[in-house]
């Protein structure tokens, strides 16, 4: 996901550049485009984009943190024990 929000990211900016220039070319079923739709398109992209980054290192960290706690639960359990038969004393 994290891939997907840079793409987007890059679309949006995409989107921007080539909106102000030529708004026709990305409005092309309009007589006369404005610029405003243009903005507005990529704010949408934008926070979208920012939305999905903050989904994807947020999901990140909580695999990251389950992998920390996995491995340190494995390492207790990883003790060898021995077992200890009853001491049993003659009378």
């Amino acid at each position: 996901m994290m891939v997907w929000s840079i793409n987007l990211l890059v679309l949006a900016v995409g989107f921007l550049i080539v909106g102000m220039i030529k708004p026709q070319w990305i409005l092309f079923w309009m007589d006369k485009p404005a610029r405003m739709p243009i903005i507005m398109l990529s704010i949408v992209l934008f926070m979208a984009a920012a939305t999905m980054f903050g989904e994807a290192s947020r999901q990140k960290q909580t695999e990251s943190s389950e992998v920390t706690q996995q491995s340190g639960s494995s390492k207790v359990n990883a003790v060898p024990t021995v077992a200890v038969e009853p001491v049993v004393e003659a009378k």
